[in-house]
C-alpha cells in the first residue's frame, strides 16, 4: 500500500537523523502534485528554501518555472524535491553521510508518487542514483535502469538551473535538454 506524502513528511521530520537538521531553520519537504508523472530532484535547499520550507523558490526556482512554461507545464503538474531535506551551512555541497541520512525519506516520496520519469537537476542528485556518471556526458540522455523494489526505471539527468544561471552556454544546453521532456514522456508512455 502506498503511503500518503504528508504522513511520510511528518514521520521523517520527526525521525530524520541528518546532522543538517541542527543548523537549518526547517525541513524543506518535497512539493507539488502527488500524482505527478515527473519528479524533479535537486541537491539541497538554499537560503530562500530554508526560510520558506518550499523547494526551488530562489533564482534557480524562477528559472525552473520559466523552463517548465516552455514545455507547457506548471509547478502543480510536477513534484519537486531534493536529495537532502535541510540546508547545508553556507550552501556547501551535502556530505555523503547527510545524503545517506535523508535517502530513505526521498525513496519513500518516490515510491508514494511512482512517477514515470525522474529528472535529476545537477550532478549531486544524479550521482546519488548513478555514482559513476559525469553530468557533462550524461545530461540530456535518457537512462533506463530497473532498481529492485523501486517504482521508477526512467531517468533524465540535466544541469542544475543554478549553474546555468551564470553560464550562458550551459543555459542554452539546459534549455535544449529540458525541451526533450515531453517527447521522452511520450516515448515512456508508448513503452508501458
Amino acid at each position: 500500500m502506498k503511503k500518503d506524502l504528508e504522513a511520510i513528511h511528518l514521520y521523517w521530520i520527526e525521525n530524520c537523523t541528518c546532522e543538517l537538521k541542527k543548523t537549518a531553520n526547517q525541513a524543506v519537504k518535497g512539493h507539488g502534485n502527488p500524482k505527478a508523472d515527473i519528479v524533479f530532484i535537486g541537491e539541497a535547499p538554499g537560503q530562500k528554501e530554508d526560510e520558506t520550507g518550499v523547494p526551488f523558490v530562489g533564482s534557480a526556482g524562477k528559472f525552473l518555472d520559466e523552463m517548465l512554461s516552455t514545455i507547457k507545464l506548471k509547478r502543480e503538474d510536477i513534484y519537486i524535491t531534493n536529495i537532502v531535506k535541510y540546508r547545508p551551512p553556507k550552501n556547501r555541497d551535502p556530505l555523503p553521510e547527510e545524503k545517506s541520512a535523508c535517502r530513505e525519506w526521498l525513496y519513500e516520496e518516490l515510491k508514494s508518487i511512482s512517477p514515470k520519469l525522474i529528472v535529476f537537476l545537477g550532478r549531486h542528485s544524479m550521482n546519488d542514483f548513478f555514482p559513476d556518471l559525469k553530468i557533462s556526458t550524461a545530461h540530456g540522455k535518457l537512462i533506463h535502469k530497473k532498481f529492485s523494489d523501486f517504482p521508477v526505471e526512467y531517468f533524465l539527468p540535466l544541469y542544475h538551473p543554478a549553474a546555468a544561471l551564470y553560464n550562458g552556454s550551459m543555459r542554452e544546453t539546459l534549455m535544449k535538454d529540458f525541451k526533450k521532456i515531453p517527447s521522452i514522456l511520450n516515448k515512456i508512455e508508448q513503452i508501458k
